[in-house]
């Protein structure tokens, strides 16, 4: 199943062991448990610290699953299915993890772990093409070995139809406790960890004191990871600034973008390559780096001080916000109550679980029609749908669309409700534009493709903003208020590309430096 180069890569990866990992296995009468069986066996043979036995006195399981213990003691990790595909990642950072290795979060947002109330017992439904699971996996893989009363199993979906179907589950990753969603879709740490301490409380501060954490002062705090926050950073501490990044993950929005053939003098590169290789420059400079983090309030002053959930705050001379944008949602009653229930806004993940239903997709712009060319090949029906009277999208997504047999369009549409059984969507209530009339439609599912919105919210009553959300700028990034500067594509700068965010981070970072020098 692992081919000799795998093996070797495993061998050197699994050197950093030094305690005894055991994955133990269900015994199981179906057909692909001898594959689980042989790709455990494989992975096991990378190293002396690592062992596969059957478990003991365990009734046969229904389908291929298995646990981890680390020095014989179950560690709360857990695989119901065959870690492959995308998930092989999972499993080898699951078996370094146990060990300690790999990087952790840091000691602040740990001791966040360390207070959910336990004990915990988390099931992530996952499928094996989903390019989003293994990180929503690997995030709950490390808070069991951290918080040690807690426990994560990771369900491939293809072996629980039946309870797929009964708990309606309609979109990957999905996150359950009791049973009932908590999280749903692309992994935000910060939003995970708060959809666990709502859903299961926290304890006192005992391991580590969180709140009113002070992380120091700087001349320069950037918020923001991605390619504008690591240009200002960069440029900043160049300068010779004392430089901190606050994000809420390192490389923001360009983790999840795909092939990038515009950076000039990077023929082709993707998203993730990108995001490390700025970590990688960046871990170059005395930068300092606090991930998983998102602003609560700033406090206004010659010296600024930013507060950040969890109890933490952190002071400043300067603050180039480089907080870029995210997925815009449609705000209409219903869809956040049935987010991964049938509201999905990945078209690649989840769509293999509309195969041959109706669903809807909401946007005429280019994402808007090549989500619904891409998803015509799957489901039974398409209905585009698009406020204005024409579509936006470029005339060869457009023409394409038109040729597709199972794909309608519906223009003028004012979509005004989700609506839903009390466990998945059933049909989009939308205004007809032109003839003011209410109209429904009944479907099965409905991604949203309706652009993106500036993740300014945190400093919207501090800073000028259109009424978009974008913060406005000057030539050198600096906005109405002293001190404060912004870059990227949470601005008014036009054109959002990863190059010009990249220019407009240094732009704000030397203006920073020129405002600092002239006091």
């Amino acid at each position: 199943m692992l081919d000799s180069n795998i093996l070797e890569q495993l061998k050197s990866v699994f050197g950093k062991l030094e305690n005894n990992v055991d994955l133990v296995y269900s015994e199981s009468a179906h057909a692909d448990q001898k594959d689980l069986v042989q790709m455990l066996e494989q992975v096991a043979s990378t190293s002396t610290n690592i062992t596969v036995r059957p478990a003991i006195g365990e009734h046969k399981a229904p389908f291929p699953q298995f646990h981890i213990e680390y020095n014989k003691k179950p560690n709360g990790i857990i695989f119901k299915g065959i870690p492959s595909g995308h998930e092989f990642t999972s499993l080898i950072l699951a078996i370094l993890n146990s060990d300690n290795k790999g990087k952790f979060p840091d000691e602040q947002v740990s001791a966040r772990i360390k207070r959910l109330k336990g004990p915990v017992e988390i099931k992530t439904f996952i499928s094996l093409t989903c390019e989003n699971c293994p990180d929503v996996v690997q995030t709950l893989n490390q808070m069991a070995v951290i918080h040690g009363n807690f426990k994560h199993t990771m369900t491939d979906g293809a072996y629980t139809q039946d309870e797929i179907t009964k708990l309606g589950v309609q979109g990957v990753p999905s996150v359950m406790i009791n049973d009932k969603l908590v999280y749903s879709g692309r992994l935000n740490v910060i939003d995970l960890l708060s959809a666990l301490e709502k859903a299961l409380g926290t304890e006192e501060a005992t391991h580590a004191k969180v709140v009113n954490h002070d992380l120091g002062v700087f001349d320069v705090v950037v918020i923001g990871g991605g390619p504008a926050g690591s240009s200002a950073a960069i440029y900043s501490v160049r300068k010779g600034l004392k430089t901190a990044m606050l994000a809420e993950r390192f490389g923001g929005q360009v983790q999840d973008t795909k092939g990038i053939e515009n950076l000039i003098g990077i023929k082709y590169t993707e998203g993730p390559q990108l995001a490390a290789q700025l970590n990688d420059h960046l871990s170059e400079y005395p930068v300092a780096k606090f991930e998983h983090r998102r602003v609560e309030s700033i406090e206004q002053g010659e010296v600024k001080t930013i507060y950040l959930e969890g109890g933490e705050f952190i002071k400043t001379n300067a603050i180039i916000v480089t907080t870029g944008a995210k997925w815009r949602e449609l705000n209409i009653p219903g869809e956040k109550d049935y987010i991964g229930r049938g509201v999905a806004f990945c078209p690649h993940c989840d769509g293999p679980y509309y195969k041959g239903k109706k669903i809807a997709v909401v946007g005429g712009g280019n994402s808007g029609v090549e989500a619904a060319i891409d998803l015509a090949g799957i489901v039974k029906e398409v209905i585009l749908f698009e406020f204005m009277d024409t579509l936006k999208a470029d005339k060869v997504l457009v023409d394409k669309l038109k040729s597709l047999p199972n794909v309608s369009i519906v223009t003028e549409a004012r979509t005004s409700q989700v609506i839903g059984d009390g466990t998945k969507v059933v049909s989009l209530e939308y205004e007809d534009r032109k003839t003011k009339t209410m109209m429904k439609v009944d479907l099965d599912g409905i991604f949203v493709q309706i652009g993106l919105l500036p993740n300014s919210g945190f400093i919207k009553d501090i800073v000028e903003t259109t009424k978009f959300g974008e913060i406005v700028v000057d030539v050198k990034g600096r906005t109405n208020v002293k001190g404060i500067y912004a870059a990227g594509d949470v601005t008014t700068v036009p054109y959002k590309q990863i190059i010009i965010a990249m220019g407009e981070g240094a732009k704000a970072a030397l203006a920073a430096f020129e405002d600092q020098m002239l006091k």
